[in-house]
């Protein structure tokens, strides 16, 4: 049943689909491309008036460029890493923590349209940020702008927190705002998600090296050198059974519901990757190095300090069939993993609206991937939901042509204007 005020506010947010439309392609033709992190001033100075005239205290909360190059030592790009924050106190008595991104990843090549265009065809948005993640904030302005046209009022405060740098981590605009203590409220709602569930939890990441060492040699007589690839195969088949082992483990967590239609999997797993390796210079020089690189997703129920050990364990079996083997490997923790209770009272009513937006159920879910809320979440201790814009199998994110249904932008302006406003 759609209360009446229900039924005004829709009503109102769909008359305003052009609008919502023409501000998601405004945002969309701002590049906000990471690396390098370009045009983070001029979209956070293109918002905040517009946080200004529907009564927030909206500001530039700007990273210092020795705090991002401190906390981030592997990335080779700097500027000025701006990032929206905006509060409005309306006197109620909770307040919420809306957050998404404001970087994109680069276009790069495929694309059958310009990618900072944002183009409407059959019934499809087209750009890149369209689904990840740039039509959070078209249609929250929306919302609240139609909530305050028909003087409806707030259920929260809010307080606003569209960041950048998500796309290039591990410390981002959230966790710098984090640390200041500006993400103060009673729940925390992330907008980087998807039309088909309601995210929950994420897997926590480290990325890892090891780099093996040899002895470079002419390769006409290889034998009086040592092959620092071929010395790397033996870590290369311990990583792999470990591999094996991490992957049969489940988490009690469910998975997107999409994929465990595509290929059955129904709960989130950890994952071990090796996803680098690089060696040699010149085909006729045996290489004095390998150096072999990866990521470990660690599920909720794991320790990070588990994960470390299990892939210890793996090169101290490598070694011990090879006591020759000379290597040395480091880590680096990227994001924490993180869960919110599935029957916390914020969840319900999440997932209550969306269902009753979407006329079906949507599901809670937790997430493969690894987030920078994660953090915010460790440091805030805040109950947390995570849901977006886009279908996870059809919109493309970080490819070519990503896209949303239009129909999926008006229903997600719809769900935050009843989940802000003021019964």
């Amino acid at each position: 049943m759609i209360l009446m005020q229900d039924k005004e506010l829709f009503e109102c947010i769909e008359s305003k689909t052009q609008e919502t439309l023409r501000l998601l392609k405004n945002l969309v033709r701002i590049p906000t491309q990471v690396p390098p992190g370009e045009n983070y001033d001029k979209i956070v100075g293109y918002l905040i008036p517009m946080f200004e005239d529907l009564g927030f205290r909206a500001e530039d909360m700007l990273m210092p460029e020795e705090v991002f190059r401190a906390k981030n030592p592997r990335l080779e790009y700097g500027g000025v890493r701006s990032n929206l924050y905006a509060t409005k106190n309306v006197g109620a008595p909770r307040t919420l923590v809306i957050n998404t991104h404001l970087d994109v990843v680069p276009a790069g090549p495929g694309w059958s349209m310009p990618a900072f265009e944002g183009i409407v065809r059959d019934n499809n948005f087209y750009g890149r940020g369209a689904a990840d993640s740039k039509s959070g904030p078209a249609a929250l302005l929306v919302a609240l702008e139609a909530i305050e046209e028909l003087g409806l009022g707030l259920k929260y405060n809010l307080n606003a927190a569209l960041t950048t740098d998500e796309e290039a981590g591990p410390y981002t605009g959230l966790c710098y705002l984090a640390d200041k203590d500006l993400l103060e409220g009673d729940y925390l709602f992330c907008m980087d998600g998807d039309s088909d569930d309601i995210t929950i939890a994420s897997n926590g990441s480290i990325d890892w090296e090891i780099k093996v060492y040899g002895k470079a040699w002419h390769s006409g007589s290889s034998f009086l050198g040592i092959n620092a690839i071929e010395k790397s195969l033996i870590i290369l088949e311990e990583l792999m059974a470990l591999k094996r082992r991490i992957e049969l483990r489940r988490s009690r967590l469910p998975i997107s519901p999409v994929i465990r239609k595509k290929i059955g999997l129904k709960n989130i797993k950890p994952v071990l990757n090796i996803t680098m390796i690089n060696a040699g210079v010149k085909e006729n020089i045996v290489p004095g190095i390998c150096i072999l690189k990866g990521d470990r997703r660690i599920i909720p129920e794991e320790k990070k300090e588990e994960a470390v050990r299990e892939i210890e364990g793996a090169l101290d079996k490598a070694r011990q069939r090879d006591p020759s083997l000379k290597f040395h490997w480091s880590y680096e923790e990227v994001y924490p993993s993180m869960v919110t209770d599935i029957n916390h009272p914020w969840v319900r009513e999440v997932q209550s609206i969306a269902s009753s937006i979407a006329g079906e159920e949507v599901e809670v879910v937790g997430t493969q991937g690894s987030t920078d809320v994660a953090y915010a979440v460790k440091i805030t201790k805040l109950p947390h939901c995570g849901y977006g814009v886009g279908r996870r199998l059809e919109s493309n994110a970080h490819a070519e042509d990503e896209n949303i249904r239009v129909s999926d932008l008006v229903q997600y302006t719809k769900f935050l204007g009843k989940l802000l406003a003021k019964h």
